[in-house]
């Protein structure tokens, strides 16, 4: 292997810059959260956003299925979809005095994975190698 990046099919180009909204949408959010009133998490969530970069990836899953960059669709999918239910398990045990330490452990824990899996998907992305599983 050569170490450089594949040559991009035909419309392969247009989803390529498609993902990298995506990941830019969802960087964004993160942002928006280390830098505005809300939480890194809260922001991603229920950011404008990164609802929109949610809504993108599952309309133009079906274009990225049998290629490298359906690991990205999935991966991003995914990013958002523990990241609510985690939150939602840390809600959860911040209602309870015993449970509150554990929840701001875990919401900490949250953010770092978060920013983790959004920087990392998108060096893979613009090394244009497939994430996670998939870039084994």
């Amino acid at each position: 292997m050569s170490g450089l990046p594949p040559t991009p099919l035909p419309g392969e180009e247009s989803l390529i810059r498609v993902t990298h909204l995506v990941y830019a949408l969802h960087a964004f959010s993160a942002l928006t959260g280390i830098f505005g009133a809300a939480s890194v998490i809260g922001a991603f969530l229920v950011g404008w956003p990164s609802i929109i970069a949610v809504i993108i990836n599952y309309v133009k899953r079906p274009d990225a299925n049998g290629t490298w960059l359906e690991s990205h669709f999935r991966w991003q999918i995914r990013t958002f979809w523990f990241a609510a239910l985690w939150a939602l398990i840390a809600i959860v045990c911040a209602l309870t005095v015993i449970g509150l330490p554990l929840a701001i452990v875990a919401w900490c824990v949250l953010t770092l994975w978060l920013i983790y899996r959004v920087a990392r998907g998108w060096l893979a992305l613009s090394g244009r190698r497939p994430v996670g599983d998939a870039a084994a």
